[in-house]
């Protein structure tokens, strides 16, 4: 029997059955005057019938005598009220779900996660209402499985959510928008990494016309069969996603060829998103340079601040012949500071002290989302909010991929990765750099490095001279691996080293693998080259031309130039346009 029935069953008020525990700061079930708490609904115990029966004998609230108190793990509760008997205490006048006793705020209700994409912006709020209010909202979310995406979520690591909005016309009143019979390609994508220290978080978005190679991906076939859809060379980013039947885990392949940067789960959204959520807690604040009034989304705003919420939201994130050169590039940094916008106002007082804007923000989010099975839950997407909410918006960066325009065209409609900028930019991500002045973090990144160097410093070193290695190249440029050996010899003097040609496999990360016996010349070729830690390989030695064993250096894809250290930096690069959650700014 479930919390509502039992409710019935017994004569009690179901909405009386759930009680604050002030130590948790979670509303916990009450199962009968003499039943310990529990989240859960579970069974009932024999006998209570009878327990009732004798508590209603001994002059128990039934029989008339005054509610009885009782202890939730040292926080005093009323009892469960009887429907029948005595009059009970008299209380002030009230909504069935404001009944509970309330003695602090839920740290549930302090939940937020903002996600992005296509046009419309997602703000997960999970409210502690109980374990059926819960699963009520479970059931709003839809669940995609892919292959790509983790079977879990980490609270202790640092994590990748590819937030994906779709340009589909699914929902009612979105018949005009996107395009027609559109299967739902990927309009606007942002990539966000949140620190595993959780000081910082970097939003990083990724244009539509982005010209990418798509790789085969794996997909799930409604029959639970499983289909790769083959790639495609050359083509818009957003093909990743609906075309020939890609789903988002092709998406989430993609932004991995195109940045290194592995996404761990996904979120999509489609038009509706931006608009109920902004109407679930009384509008946005945004602010104007210019007043605009577009034809096309009906965007109709005046120069200066106003407050957004519904369709005028929807147009205004939507608009792209209003800003700048009228591009995509210029509509993101608007949908960016609209994006803060809305942070900003999830996150004050007026919202998180408001249970009916609470209530009704759980409710627009979950039907928005289509999430993978990793963090389908609505207590793991809970989870991702909290430790989002950690990361103050001070120290939340906007950014958008550094980009030129493609080359092969002579009417720019689309770009391609900035060389020169793009690849720093993915990389401060992969190595949880933060794009924020971070003191703390920067501190605690120089310690480490300190640490690193002194590992790899401790113990006895081999001479340069002595140090044996073969080179290979292992997805670094081409004659990486022959500059590099031209580098060791005639400018570190490790003479004793070969080019060994290339690797069997690409590698993302640089390694150096070594039997137990070379450990000592490991350290010594670690020191010279500037190697990490992470990148010291135990293993196995190989043969080199001269019939010795010596160690296996592999240069991967984050090979830098010959000489050049391979540690990685602590501070990220300057991005054009980049700005901050707590910034106020005017688009233009």
């Amino acid at each position: 029997m479930d919390a509502q029935g039992r409710g019935r069953a017994d004569n009690i008020d179901p909405a009386d059955q759930w009680v604050l525990n002030p130590n948790t700061g979670e509303y916990e079930l009450r199962l009968s005057p003499s039943a310990p708490q529990s989240a859960v609904p579970g069974p009932r115990r024999a006998g209570s019938r009878a327990a009732d029966g004798a508590a209603r004998g001994r002059g128990g609230p039934a029989a008339g005598g005054t509610r009885e108190m009782r202890q939730v793990r040292g926080a005093d509760v009323p009892a469960p009220r009887r429907r029948r008997g005595a009059e009970p205490e008299p209380e002030p006048p009230q909504g069935r779900r404001n009944r509970r006793p309330v003695k602090k705020k839920s740290t549930a209700k302090k939940a937020l996660a903002w996600t992005a994409g296509g046009t419309a912006f997602v703000l997960v709020a999970a409210g502690a209402a109980g374990y059926l209010y819960l699963k009520h909202l479970e059931g709003n979310v839809t669940t995609t499985d892919t292959s790509a995406a983790k079977d879990g979520f980490s609270k202790d690591d640092a994590f990748n959510i590819l937030i994906i909005g779709t340009d589909k016309r699914t929902g009612k009143g979105n018949e005009g928008y996107g395009d027609k019979g559109s299967v739902g390609h990927a309009d606007t994508n942002i990539l966000l990494h949140v620190a595993k220290d959780r000081t910082n978080a970097t939003a990083l978005s990724i244009p539509r016309d982005l010209i990418v190679d798509v790789p085969d991906c794996e997909t799930n076939q409604p029959d639970g069969s499983k289909k790769v859809i083959a790639g495609t060379s050359g083509v818009r980013f957003n093909t990743s996603l609906g075309q020939d039947g890609r789903d988002p885990g092709c998406t989430m392949n993609t932004v991995k060829a195109v940045t290194g940067i592995v996404p761990d789960h996904f979120m999509m959204v489609d038009f509706n998103a931006v608009k109920t959520l902004t109407t679930a807690v009384g509008g946005v604040d945004v602010c104007l340079k210019h007043a605009v009034k577009d034809k096309d989304s009906h965007l109709d705003l005046p120069a200066g601040p106003s407050k957004i919420a519904g369709e005028q939201a929807l147009a205004f994130v939507r608009t792209r012949h209003s800003w700048g050169n009228q591009g995509d590039l210029d509509r993101i940094k608007v949908q960016q500071q609209f994006m803060a916008s809305l942070m900003r106002k999830m996150s004050s007082s007026d919202t998180l002290t408001s249970p009916t804007k609470l209530v009704k923000l759980a409710e627009a989010a979950t039907k928005a989302l289509t999430v993978d099975q990793g963090i389908g839950s609505v207590s793991t997407l809970k989870d991702v909010a909290l430790e989002l909410k950690k990361v103050p918006p001070k120290n939340i960066s906007f950014l958008t991929v550094p980009v030129v325009d493609n080359p092969a065209e002579k009417v720019h409609a689309t770009v391609v990765v900035n060389q020169e900028k793009g690849p720093a930019v993915f990389d401060a991500i992969k190595n949880d750099v933060s794009f924020t002045d971070v003191k703390k973090k920067q501190k605690a990144e120089r310690e480490k490095a300190k640490d690193e160097a002194a590992a790899r410093l401790k113990g006895t070193k081999s001479a340069a001279s002595e140090v044996r290695v073969r080179i290979l190249n292992g997805g670094a440029p081409q004659g990486s691996a022959q500059a590099e050996l031209n580098w060791l010899q005639n400018e570190a003097g490790v003479l004793k080293s070969e080019n060994g040609g290339n690797a069997p496999a690409q590698l993302s990360r640089t390694t150096l693998e070594y039997a137990p016996d070379q450990a000592a010349q490991a350290r010594r070729l670690a020191a010279v080259m500037g190697l990490s830690g992470s990148a010291l390989k135990p293993g196995e030695s190989v043969t080199n031309s001269q019939g010795l064993p010596a160690m296996t250096l592999t240069l991967g894809k984050d090979f830098k130039g010959a000489g050049v250290p391979l540690t990685a930096s602590t501070k990220a690069p300057e991005v054009d346009g980049q700005s901050t959650a707590d910034k106020v700014q005017c688009a233009s």
